[in-house]
């Protein structure tokens, strides 16, 4: 295993720890070591089957930035950048590093954030658990063996779920939970959550800060590439199907989450994928159904018998927002190098609550800026603490938690690389139709499927389209192989009258949501904006 050990240890980054190092482990040896360790079990056909506790998600408003020289300017303070003070740190991290030294074991992986050579970060991750050694393994870029011997780490992040913050005012944090983002010292600390989840979105925040001042773009988004070599990009939050639309037996896969956009490529930021799993089905999607009987996929929170060792994707009693993170490789049509081409093709993925947005729509440069900038979707079940039933809401970039600049300095490289390759872009509802959450139903993916076909064949660009009466984007009109009433989301609803009040009130939210933005961003991207009635 020597090779595997880099000559930069921890000790040179002045991390003094008398832990067993256990230095950048394969997938057998880990699954092996938490296996022995009692923090999961094998299910029946391979995967291990852990479970994260009380946090079986992202603990939002557990995240602190430094408020330091560097990042006074830069980081866009408010509800979703919350500052810690250099000194509120300081003491986190002597606490961090004395608590890691209580440890008989810790795992170290050294990685990658980004498959394109010249635009990815050097990451070290230090982790208790040996699951979370293989989650963070599988799901960022892993260098080959000899690249590790010469190692440098840029960031670092510390993964220790048993520390947590007693004395939370000491530290200038809300609860037991942390996550103290350090920009200066190229540090993260995460104390207080088992979910795994919290490590792979320290590595977007990042990539997030760092790649826009160079001109790379950022995203939350899936990719994949079609037979002509043509990319298309699928923004979204969780939930609203990135992971599942881009996982197309037909199209090549170059990453189901996090990518950058360069002058030459679209990026995978990761080696693995992040799905979730609750109601998964062979029928709807077989590629992300096989992986979850696989030796080396990580499921979390997926219900397993103790005796058959069979797991239940239907029953989320342990949480709605099971997951199962794999290699990407285990997907059969995944690109080789994640990456691709520039995009052809650009699709905003929303699940809509309200059931007022049509199934697709063509967007203006202006008018995908504006709704970047907007993120409008609904908070799925899960995905966050407390959401326990879809609700509006808007995100803005479609990521909001992850983007610490200001959302502007994304929205304008987006709409600059939209112009400068003459990209087709397309809204694409997979929420609700026939009625709101509660009264309609949610979008059939095989009406999303079909719709995007046309879309990334280039068909639907000959189609016969209206302009949406609420939201001034085209609307087509008929497409092949697709119920016409479904495509005029007023049609679907039994009640005209509610459909238009609830529809104004959308509208309303839209219009009090951008005067945020309307400071910085010139007049076509105002002009987009849907008019109130």
């Amino acid at each position: 295993m020597s090779n595997r050990v880099p000559s930069h240890g921890l000790d040179a980054q002045g991390f003094e720890t008398p832990s067993t190092l256990h230095w950048n482990l394969g997938t057998g040896p880990l699954v092996e070591a938490a296996i022995r360790r009692g923090e999961g079990h094998l299910a029946k056909d391979g995967p291990l089957v852990v479970k994260t506790g009380k946090h079986t998600g992202r603990s939002a408003k557990d995240k602190f930035i430094v408020r330091d020289a560097e990042t006074e300017n830069t980081v866009h303070w408010g509800d979703v950048n919350r500052p810690m003070t250099e000194e509120a740190f300081t003491a986190l991290k002597a606490d961090f590093l004395a608590h890691m030294a209580t440890k008989q074991d810790l795992f170290v992986q050294d990685l990658f954030g980004g498959s394109q050579p010249s635009h990815r970060v050097n990451v070290r991750v230090i982790t208790e658990l040996a699951w979370h050694s293989l989650f963070i393994r599988t799901l960022l870029v892993r260098p080959e063996i000899a690249e590790l011997a010469d190692f440098l780490p840029e960031y670092t992040i510390i993964d220790l779920p048993s520390f947590h913050a007693a004395d939370p005012a000491k530290y200038g944090v809300r609860s037991e939970t942390v996550i103290g983002v350090n920009f200066t010292e190229k540090l993260i600390l995460i104390g207080g959550t088992k979910y795994a989840g919290e490590m792979k979105k320290s590595v977007f925040s990042i990539l997030n800060y760092v790649l826009p001042p160079v001109g790379v773009m950022p995203m939350h988004c899936s990719a994949n590439i079609g037979p002509n070599g043509d990319t298309a990009i699928f923004f979204g939050l969780s939930g609203t199907g990135k992971t599942t639309l881009s996982a197309d037996a037909s199209r090549t896969l170059i990453g189901d989450d996090e990518h950058g956009w360069s002058d030459e490529a679209v990026f995978n930021f990761e080696g693995g994928c992040y799905a979730k799993m609750i109601n998964l089905s062979a029928e709807a999607e077989p590629e992300i159904f096989a992986t979850t009987k696989r030796f080396g996929t990580v499921l979390e929170n997926v219900v397993m018998d103790e005796e058959t060792r069979e797991i239940d994707l239907d029953d989320n009693s342990l949480a709605e927002n099971s997951r199962a993170s794999y290699p990407i490789d285990f997907i059969p049509n995944a690109s080789k190098d994640n990456l691709g081409p520039v995009p052809k093709n650009m699709i905003f993925l929303t699940a809509d609550a309200y059931g007022v947005l049509p199934p697709v729509a063509k967007l203006t440069p202006d008018q995908a800026m504006y709704h970047f900038l907007s993120g409008y979707t609904a908070r799925v079940a899960g995905t966050e603490i407390g959401v326990v039933e879809p609700s509006a809401t808007f995100s803005t970039c479609f990521g909001a938690p992850f983007m610490s600049r200001h959302p502007t300095v994304y929205g304008n490289l987006l709409k600059k690389r939209i112009a400068a390759g003459g990209v087709d872009c397309w809204l694409v509802n997979t929420g609700w139709t026939g009625g709101a959450y509660g009264t309609g139903r949610r979008m059939p993916i095989k009406i999303t499927r079909a719709l995007l076909n046309a879309a990334l064949d280039g068909s639907l660009k000959t189609a016969e389209f209206r302009i949406d009466e609420n939201f001034g984007f085209e609307v087509p009109v008929a497409v092949p192989g697709v119920d016409a009433q479904i495509l005029n989301p007023r049609e679907t609803w039994a009640d005209k009258d509610a459909y238009d009040a609830t529809a104004k009130k959308l509208v309303g939210q839209f219009i009090d949501n951008f005067a945020q933005y309307e400071d910085a961003v010139d007049e076509g991207v105002l002009e987009a904006a849907p008019k109130a009635a």
